[in-house]
This record gives C-alpha cells, structure tokens and sequence, in this order.
C-alpha cells in the first residue's frame, strides 16, 4: 500500500506539472525539475506512511 501510494503521488505531481504548462510551449516531454519534484513527493510520501514503532507487551 505503501509504494502505491508513493508511486501515485509521483505521477500526480508528474501529470500536473505537464498539463499546468501552458499550451504556448510545444517542447514536450517532462522536464528535470517537474521529475525532481516528482520523486521528493514520492518520498516525502514513503515517509509519511511509515508504520509506526508499537511496543511489544
């Protein structure tokens, strides 16, 4: 669950950072920086969802 989670914010971030682009600009693909973001989501997101410590009774 964990790295679907991860995987998807990741490739949220890619999407709108593609589509929020104006349609001026016909250069295509991703840029380097839409990707950047794209993976410190995804392991910002990995972090956040990670099971907490419980103590053993």
């Amino acid at each position: 669950m964990r790295t679907f989670l991860a995987v998807l914010a990741g490739l949220a971030v890619i999407y709108f950072g593609v589509t929020g682009r104006s349609g001026a600009e016909e250069g295509g693909g991703v840029s380097g920086g839409v990707v950047l973001l794209a993976l410190l989501a995804s392991l910002l997101v990995w972090n956040l969802t990670k099971p907490g410590d419980k103590p053993v009774k």
